[in-house]
């Protein structure tokens, strides 16, 4: 009997020219039933120039979450949520934005209207409104902007593929070519003689067209629209479902790139999906092969697995040091603003935004980013600047949380693989504790069986109360009533069981004196070590200390506080010998 009856573990045969350290056998999957994306669409190779390429610059950001995003939603926006996601967009300091399809709905007609009787559009930001190629459709999209002082542009699209021709359109490519120039034509009729307008076509499954006949429709289009410098047309090569890795959809880009005509007039776009997860490569090699525009979502929602996500993007250039052109420095306010209004959640693992990606649970880990956060200070103090515009080189942390207004409260959490790093972390950041290493040791042993046991996370207060029940004791058997100082002599007032015992020291510091005292008493003790500072409480200070000892036949830890340092030390080896009892 299997755990998992519902599958069926692979036990066809090892391949034959597979190595001895791959036992992998062929499964039951019925991967006969697809081809692959060379014998779908042919992939022509030139010459690439994009393997060599770097991103120096941020391309045209696109956000088509009030579009695309909005049709792909289970409840699609209302006229509030669609207003609020636009004002967060200009606040993030985006463009150009595709507001609407508003022959496809009174509401966004309505939205798109709302643009042309408020300003609510800032003057240097262009609105994108979405039609297919019919002229009635088109007309409504026409009447929708007209009014806008702002850019506009219409943005025609058909899809292009051979199967939505033959299956979705009913169309060849001479009758489909027509269908489509006959919607740019309308186009240029209705909306050509709007000077603040400019237009943007795109073949719909552009990464499964033929390259020849997607070229000879763009061309077609730009030579109707007169594409310019003055002028120019945006040309969007979509790759609507994903279907390749993303080194072929580079070289499609740049088959195009390097073949249209009138290229000084045109702007090359890109709309990655992400059906096989690899929306953001595609994107990023799309633009080291000649694209200059990129439109997806906010966090990357859309239809099926979604659009490009075009903030983890924009935040991959700022990890490589070139300026996104947004700004992203209250991300979990752009990210309450989308779940609000999309109301879909943003997973806690996405890049950048969720709540875990600057949390490290694993010990090594969280011991390199400790030394690492200590070393990045202290560079800082060094060369004179402040932690936040020192260079940036904390292992496991590819941007500093801060430039995106998270604190560092959360980069470290302590569970039962976690280390003794992350553990004197966590107590350094919210308790001021300096832990010696051989302590951390000792704590991390205790944390991982408390954390094993109840299979939990355990937060810094909870860390902090176990710190405080493993070396205090408050219940003592052995009380020290009274210290004194005075030359050169250390009097130490002591008491068990009702019967209190006095003693004086002389030249032995407060330590020595007491150790000598409990000997006397009875209780012998030996100190292995100690370790003091003080903890910063604002205007106040404490003094910590941590004593190892030995005593009746064991060695351990024990931890003192007090307004000084003798007595916050006094206090520890009161700790320690009451442990042993």
């Amino acid at each position: 009997m299997t755990p998992f009856p519902t599958l069926t573990t692979p036990c066809g045969t090892v391949a034959d020219d597979a190595p001895a350290w791959n036992r992998q056998r062929h499964s039951t999957m019925p991967s006969y039933r697809y081809r692959d994306v060379h014998q779908r669409v042919d992939v022509v190779v030139e010459h690439r120039d994009w393997p060599n390429a770097r991103m120096t610059t941020a391309p045209l950001w696109v956000p088509v979450d009030l579009r695309d995003g909005n049709q792909a939603l289970a409840e699609p926006m209302d006229p509030a949520r669609k207003r609020r996601f636009f004002e967060l967009l200009i606040a993030m300091g985006y463009k150009e934005i595709e507001v609407g399809y508003p022959s496809a709905s009174q509401t966004d007609f309505d939205f798109v209207r709302l643009l042309a009787d408020t300003p609510i559009a800032p003057p240097d930001v262009t609105i994108v409104v979405f039609t297919p190629a019919r002229r009635d459709l088109i007309e409504r999209t026409v009447e929708s902007v007209r009014g806008i002082t702002n850019e506009v542009v219409i943005h025609l699209y058909t899809a292009t593929a051979p199967v939505w021709r033959d299956v979705v359109l009913g169309k060849d490519r001479a009758q489909l070519r027509e269908l489509i120039l006959a919607g740019a034509r309308d186009v240029l009729e209705l909306a050509g003689e709007l000077p603040n307008a400019r237009f943007q076509f795109s073949p719909e499954v552009f990464n499964l067209t033929e390259p020849d006949f997607a070229l000879e429709i763009c061309d077609a289009v730009t030579e109707l629209w007169q594409a310019s410098p003055q002028r120019p047309v945006t040309l969007n090569l979509p790759a609507t479902v994903e279907i390749a890795t993303p080194n072929v959809y580079a070289d499609q880009i740049e088959y195009m790139h390097r073949n249209l005509a009138r290229r000084d007039g045109v702007i090359l776009s890109v709309h990655p999906h992400n059906d096989r997860g690899t929306g953001i490569a595609c994107a990023e090699l799309a633009v080291l092969a000649g694209a200059q525009r990129v439109e997806g979502c906010v966090f990357g929602n859309g239809e099926r697995t979604g659009n490009v996500d075009i903030a983890t993007l924009a935040l991959n250039l700022h990890a490589q040091g070139v300026d996104p052109m947004i700004d992203f420095s209250d991300i979990d306010e752009i990210r309450r603003t989308v779940e609000h209004c999309t109301r879909l959640p943003v997973h806690e693992r996405h890049p950048y935004v969720g709540d875990l990606v600057h949390t490290a649970f694993s010990g090594t880990h969280q011991d390199a980013i400790r030394k690492g956060m200590a070393e990045h200070r202290a560079r800082a103090t060094a060369t004179g600047l402040s932690e936040r515009e020192s260079p940036w080189q904390v292992p496991y942390l590819p941007i500093d949380p801060a430039d995106i207004g998270r604190s560092y409260d959360a980069v470290i959490r302590v569970n039962s693989q976690s280390g003794k790093g992350g553990i004197a972390y966590l107590l350094h950041t919210e308790y001021g504790l300096d832990l010696p290493r051989r302590l951390q040791i000792d704590l991390a042993k205790r944390v991982q069986a408390h954390t094993e046991d109840t299979g939990a996370e355990i937060t810094a207060k909870e860390l902090f109360t176990l710190f405080e029940q493993a070396y205090l004791v408050p219940d003592q058997r052995i009380t020290l009533m009274r210290w004194q100082i005075a030359d050169g002599s250390t009097e130490i007032a002591l008491a068990a069981q009702g019967t209190e015992r006095h003693s004086v020291h002389h030249n032995s510091g407060p330590v020595d004196a007491l150790t000598a005292a409990l000997a006397e008493a009875g209780h012998p003790i030996e100190i292995l070590g100690l370790t003091q500072h003080s903890v910063d409480e604002g205007a106040d200070s404490t003094a910590v200390s941590y004593v190892e000892y030995r005593a009746a036949g064991r060695t351990g830890w024990a931890f003192g506080r007090d307004a000084s340092i003798v007595a916050a030390s006094l206090e520890a080896v009161m700790n320690a010998v009451n442990a042993t009892g």
